[in-house]
C-alpha cells in the first residue's frame, strides 16, 4: 500500500465515514493538533525523566489516538468502530497528578516556565494541550465532539502542568515565581 493517494492534492480530505472536507476545516484543525500535542508527548518521554513517569506518557500516547479518531470520524457518517475514552481515562490522570501533587511543595506563585530542558517541554506540551482543547471547544459549539474528549484534554493539561513540576523537583530544576512588576 502507498503512503500517498493523491486524493488531496486539491486542499480537500477524508474523514471516517467518507466525507470529503476541506483541510482547513475545524475538524482537522482539532485532530492535527491532537496530533501535534502526541507528538510532544514523545519529545517528553525522550527525556532524562524518571522512567516512573514514561508508561504513563505511552498510556496517554494512546488515548490521544483514540482522541484523533474520534474527531476524525463523520458524527453523521461513520459506522466504524473506534476505541472510546472511559471515565477510568480521566480518573487515572486525576490519580497520578495526586501521586505528584502529594510530594511537591504548595503552590504559592505562578511558575515562569523552564529551569530544566525537560521541563521547558513539558510546559511547550501544555500550552499545545490548550490549543488542542481551545480548538476543540471551538469545534463543539459548531459539530458534534464527544463530551468524553473535552474532559481528557481537559485534565490532560492539568497532568502536564503537575508534571512539569515534579520533574523540575526530580532533576533540581528552580521554579522560577512570576514577580509582577507593579
Amino acid at each position: 500500500m502507498k503512503i500517498y493517494t493523491k486524493k488531496g492534492d486539491s486542499g480537500n480530505t477524508g474523514l471516517i465515514g467518507g466525507t470529503r472536507v476541506p483541510k482547513s476545516s475545524l475538524r482537522i484543525e482539532a485532530y492535527g493538533t491532537i496530533d501535534e500535542l502526541n507528538s510532544w508527548i514523545g519529545v517528553m518521554r525522550d527525556q532524562p525523566i524518571d522512567a516512573h513517569y514514561k508508561p504513563q506518557l505511552i498510556e496517554i500516547q494512546d488515548r490521544l489516538f483514540t482522541i484523533g479518531s474520534s474527531l476524525a470520524s463523520d458524527p453523521e457518517k461513520s459506522n466504524m468502530k473506534i476505541p472510546d475514552l472511559l471515565d477510568a481515562d480521566i480518573e487515572r490522570l486525576e490519580q497520578w497528578m495526586d501521586e505528584m501533587d502529594a510530594q511537591l511543595p504548595e503552590m504559592r506563585f505562578f511558575v515562569l516556565p523552564g529551569g530544566n530542558q525537560a521541563v521547558s517541554f513539558c510546559h511547550v506540551t501544555r500550552c499545545v494541550c490548550r490549543r488542542a482543547e481551545r480548538i476543540i471547544v471551538d469545534l463543539h459549539a459548531h459539530d458534534f465532539v464527544a463530551e468524553m474528549v473535552m474532559k481528557y484534554i481537559n485534565r490532560l493539561s492539568d497532568y502536564l502542568f503537575v508534571l512539569s513540576r515534579k520533574i523540575g523537583q526530580d532533576l533540581d530544576a528552580v521554579e522560577q515565581p512570576w514577580k509582577p512588576r507593579m
